[in-house]
């Protein structure tokens, strides 16, 4: 009878294969989930995982249990009321005893229990920017942008159970017992040899052939002790990641704070760029990003300034156009960088000034940009800056437009902004 012996440390993720398995099963369901819960997260939450939930009824498996009908025979414990060969009738269908609760009935409808599923900051991330990429990305002069391909890599000595490799685990485990094992082998070929000897030999020498036959007893004893596998045997699948040359890409993020853009504006706008950039950490490891605040005045920013600064005041956007144009042409020369540009906006412009950003981007940069994109964050309808915008979108391939009404309107629109040019 094969025994098998648990050899492994006690590891903090056994379950891994399980719960790869599993979200894969439901990935399309956790897509939906995850897609929802970035609307209700704060911007600066991006260090943490989600709890994802999902109706019971969408993870149910096949299971064989008995059908209605038929005669069956049980013993029930304690029975005092019945002896063999007594039939018991059915209770009514709906007569059997419910529980105990203490709720109301709901008049609402049917309802479904829930199954709470928790993903880590990793997978959370692996999921929101599945399928996204910076579009028209080309190589340039110099490659600083690191992706990263996993190749096979040889074998290790640890590693998940799915990684294992069966043939390459057979074939130590077959050297193994073949180095175990010759040697008392040789020495059991050459015991049953004198044994045969022996019992030809006259006079019979009945203690020689006893003592020699406990010799082999032992020896066949001790090879059937040899595992056929041990925890050493195991050879597994080692995999590794090594990066792909590409360019190096700018992204622009410019955003509006003017005084029309009031605090709920700002803070769809604030998740948009958020969401972006967390898809440029998570993508490329080196993609710079440069932040421009603008109301009358365009000013260059950190990170911080850029999401958290209260300074506000008029509209001209052009002057935030017009700093990215010098920005470029002071530090990122176009032959060595893939220039892209997210602009934010609720639509309010000085409406001499929208022909004004129109002119500035047809021939300074989407000349020279891979891929710019423009958000309106308004329920109003549009204005000037919009109707503008809308004649470059006809002229440019590399020119992206959408408007954003609500919250729940953002992370739809940044997938189409972002989504993966199918080869």
């Amino acid at each position: 009878m094969a025994q098998f012996i648990d050899r492994r440390l006690n590891g903090k993720n056994k379950s891994t294969v399980n719960r790869q398995r599993f979200i894969r099963r439901h990935k399309q369901k956790i897509k939906e989930a995850v897609s929802d819960a970035v609307n209700h997260r704060s911007i600066t939450d991006t260090e943490s995982g989600e709890d994802i939930t999902l109706p019971k009824r969408d993870i149910s498996e096949p299971a064989f249990h008995q059908g209605q009908g038929g005669l069956r025979e049980k013993v029930h414990p304690g029975n005092d009321q019945f002896v063999r060969g007594d039939k018991v009738e059915r209770p009514p269908n709906g007569s059997g005893s419910g529980g105990s609760g203490e709720g109301d009935a709901s008049a609402d409808g049917e309802g479904q229990d829930e199954f709470i599923f928790q993903i880590s900051k990793d997978e959370y991330l692996d999921i929101l920017f599945e399928d996204l990429a910076l579009p028209n990305l080309q190589k340039k002069q110099v490659n600083r942008i690191t992706e990263w391909k996993t190749h096979r890599a040889g074998y290790q000595t640890a590693g998940i159970p799915s990684n294992i490799s069966v043939i390459r685990s057979l074939r130590q485990s077959l050297a193994r017992r073949t180095a175990m094992s010759a040697g008392k082998k040789r020495l059991l070929n050459e015991l049953e040899q004198q044994l045969a000897e022996l019992k030809e030999h006259e006079p019979a020498k009945p203690l020689a052939e006893k003592d020699i036959k406990l010799q082999i007893e032992e020896l066949r004893q001790n090879l059937r002790r040899v595992p056929f596998i041990d925890t050493f045997d195991l050879r597994y699948k080692n995999y590794e990641k090594r990066p792909i040359p590409s360019s190096q890409a700018i992204i622009f993020c410019l955003m509006d704070v003017s005084g029309s853009m009031d605090q709920a504006t700002k803070d769809i706008a604030k998740r948009f760029y958020v969401l972006l950039y967390m898809f440029l950490n998570r993508t490329y490891e080196n993609v710079e990003v440069v932040f421009i605040r603008h109301h009358t005045q365009a000013k260059e920013v950190d990170e911080q300034e850029f999401f958290y600064s209260q300074e506000t005041g008029g509209t001209i956007v052009s002057s935030a156009l017009k700093l990215m144009d010098d920005i470029v042409k002071e530090r990122y020369p176009t032959h060595q960088w893939n220039i892209y540009a997210a602009q934010a906006s609720d639509g309010d412009n000085w409406a001499d000034d929208s022909p004004r950003c129109k002119k500035l981007l047809s021939e300074e940069l989407l000349p020279i940009c891979q891929y710019y994109s423009y958000i309106e964050i308004t329920r109003r309808s549009h204005q000037s800056l919009w109707h503008e915008y809308e004649k470059l979108e006809q002229e440019y391939d590399n020119f992206a437009m959408k408007n954003i009404r609500t919250v729940e309107d953002i992370f739809p629109v940044f997938r189409e902004l972002f989504q993966k040019e199918r080869s």
